[in-house]
């Protein structure tokens, strides 16, 4: 539970719309931002999510509701994981319990769900630019409203944000940018007098004051505008000297407000009253705590960051098996205690990744850039160029953001940086912009690029050593979320690209790769139980491309190849193309996804795809009978 005292009022279940919180005192509201962060706890402790980026927000996003109206005004989230105070505001308290499951509420915003979900973001450091475009189509309009960004200090990383505070500080449009600042320090006698001067300027009366007196001196014949100008020099010296973070912000062309509590209602609503007035681009710089209110967020927030299940009472998540993210982590540091030259990468995702133990042991070759994953291609390649062998870890989902690095940074001089590809294929829960579908595709574009696609956690060991030491160029390792595959726990793997597992007198071949191999092996070993022979292709390094797959293929009736990605540009489509110009006449299927997956358990994803074993089974069996059936997202060629 939180450690604020919770009265048992029960203000969260008599909101319907943010129109439900205006007449609300500060007492009330108070009161409100209890209620809710112990709703926070609650319910991630057992849909797991994101919690203390949301505990950080609560008195923000009850403040922004209470001053502007959504969905004329509308809120860009950034990265999107801290929207769920916005969600629990804006009618869906009451489904707040369906979070991340399937068919429930998404863990980020979607404007599917909810007409206060202006924009959908997954992804860090968009919102300004996003927000940008969103004001200026009001400017051209005529629309009402203003555009309200959310970014914490943990996206100004990225180097995104600050091109679209470059623009959008230019642009004299209603915009507001909010710093949820949570980790920049300021200094005791500084915040003092800066928090005093942002309670001054915050406060409407002041902010008109101000106006009228500028527009008083500049009406002075002769001498108005030189006096008024060598004030605002002062004024703009005085500034730089006392708090230089907003000089910064300003001379981007915003109007700095800040650091303002962000725990404080009062200072927040008086705040945004201020920067809604101004009728221009403002920056409102407001400190918040990370998991404000529950004292195991606040003791450690980077672990409950991002947390599955946990005991509400203890704090102590829920226990988690070994996974490929660990395995991937181990054996890199086995492989750095026998080579100084290997460093490991990660953009801001230490934990997550599973570099936490190398980060540990070897302090000096561990490098979290921040959330900058093109930053971490182009690093890579300056330590490669001058021979280090460095391995960036990153989510599938990730990679897409710094595709323009890896070709033209990397690939073209043939740097040989290995990427190591956490979340390939579907992820679950994270949901639509979090599926690691794309990067088999985009990395197929790229010439001279090799890529493995271990099965179990033996696999991930051997295809790891031989991406850092046997291959030259751009190399990469992908694999799954979560745990090896129960079918696969025994299985021992060899070093060769594929393996054929031939059956006598089989007309059927099943290609696939990664860890559903386990499913098409658990179906391949049930038709042979019911009487139809298949034999099983086994693919682990999937690029480059083999002849020798297309020469296995040609010799059986029926082909299908099983692939847990995006059918166009997938591997299942390329070795389609090969067997048509080789001649190929016998029935090639290639079961594949089209389309974007809404959060979902991985093995329901599975299933609706078409890539679960039971549907492999069912579809191979049912073309021997001449039948054919079709799934949603997995269509067959």
């Amino acid at each position: 539970m939180s450690d604020t005292k919770n009265t048992h009022t029960n203000y969260l279940d008599n909101i319907q719309s943010p129109q439900d919180i205006k007449g609300l005192t500060i007492s009330q509201l108070t009161e409100l931002c209890n209620e809710i962060r112990d709703t926070l706890i609650n319910t991630v402790s057992q849909t797991g999510g994101h919690l203390s980026s949301n505990l950080g927000v609560v008195e923000l996003t009850v403040a922004m509701h209470k001053v502007f109206n959504t969905p004329k005004d509308q809120f860009v989230w950034d990265v999107g994981h801290q929207c769920y105070v916005h969600k629990l505001l804006t009618g869906r308290a009451q489904l707040f319990n369906t979070l991340r499951n399937e068919g429930g509420l998404s863990g980020f915003p979607d404007p599917c769900e909810s007409e206060h979900d202006s924009f959908i973001a997954g992804h860090s450091s968009t919102s300004i630019s996003a927000a940008n475009g969103m004001a200026k189509a009001k400017a051209l309009l005529g629309s009402e409203g203003t555009v309200v960004a959310v970014i914490g200090d943990g996206a100004m990383t990225g180097g995104l944000a600050y091109e679209g505070l470059s623009n959008a500080g230019r642009s004299k449009d209603r915009l507001i940018v909010v710093l949820n600042d949570n980790g920049m320090s300021i200094s005791q006698n500084v915040g003092f007098v800066a928090r005093h001067l942002a309670t001054l300027r915050a406060r409407p009366r002041y902010v008109r004051a101000k106006t009228m007196f500028s527009n008083i001196v500049a009406s002075i014949p002769f001498i108005g505008a030189p006096i008024r100008n060598r004030l605002l020099h002062f004024k703009t010296k005085l500034k730089k000297v006392m708090y230089s973070r907003s000089s910064f912000f300003e001379e981007m062309g915003f109007n700095y407000i800040g650091p303002l509590n962000g725990h404080d209602l009062k200072d927040l609503i008086r705040g945004f009253q201020a920067a809604r007035r101004l009728d221009r681009p403002v920056l409102l710089h407001v400190a918040t705590v990370k998991g404000k209110g529950y004292q195991y967020a606040e003791k450690d927030p980077d672990v409950y960051h991002g947390i599955s299940g946990f005991d509400t009472k203890t704090g102590l998540a829920l226990p988690s098996s070994c996974c490929f993210s660990s395995v991937f982590g181990e054996e890199l540091c086995s492989l750095a205690e026998q080579d100084q030259r290997i460093c490991a990468i990660t953009a801001a995702m230490k934990s997550g990744t599973g570099l936490n133990k190398f980060g540990e042991r070897f302090p000096n070759r561990c490098f979290d850039v921040g959330i900058a994953e093109g930053h971490a291609v182009t690093f890579a390649a300056g330590l490669a160029h001058n021979d280090a062998l460095p391995v960036f870890a990153v989510y599938s989902t990730f990679l897409q953001r710094s595709y323009d690095q890896i070709l033209n940074d990397a690939a073209i001089s043939g740097e040989h940086v290995v990427l190591a590809i956490d979340r390939a294929g579907i992820v679950g829960e994270d949901g639509v912009t979090h599926q690691g579908l794309f990067d088999v595709a985009f990395l197929k574009t790229i010439p001279g690029v090799t890529v493995y696609s271990p099965s179990c956690y033996n696999e991930l060991r051997i295809n790891l050593r031989q991406a850092i030491y046997d291959v030259t160029g751009l190399a990469a390792v992908r694999y799954p979320r979560g745990g090896e595959p129960e079918g696969l726990k025994n299985y021992l793997p060899d070093y060769k690209p594929s393996t054929l597992l031939k059956a006598a007198g089989a007309r059927v071949l099943l290609i696939t790769y990664g860890r559903n191999f386990a499913n098409v092996k658990k179906a391949a070993d049930s038709l042979r139980a019911s009487g139809i022979s298949v034999s099983v292709l086994k693919l682990t390094r999937i690029l480059p491309l083999e002849e020798e797959w297309a020469e296995i293929a040609l010799s059986y009736e029926q082909t299908y190849f099983f692939e847990e990605g995006i059918r166009a540009g997938g591997i299942g489509e390329s070795l389609g193309l090969i067997l048509l110009q080789r001649g190929y006449t016998g029935k090639y299927r290639n079961v594949a996804i089209d389309g974007f997956v809404p959060s979902c358990r991985t093995q329901s994803g599975l299933e609706k795809a078409g890539l679960d074993a039971k549907s492999i089974q069912e579809l191979v069996r049912a073309d021997c009978m001449d039948k054919e059936k079709v799934r949603p997202w997995a269509r067959t060629i």
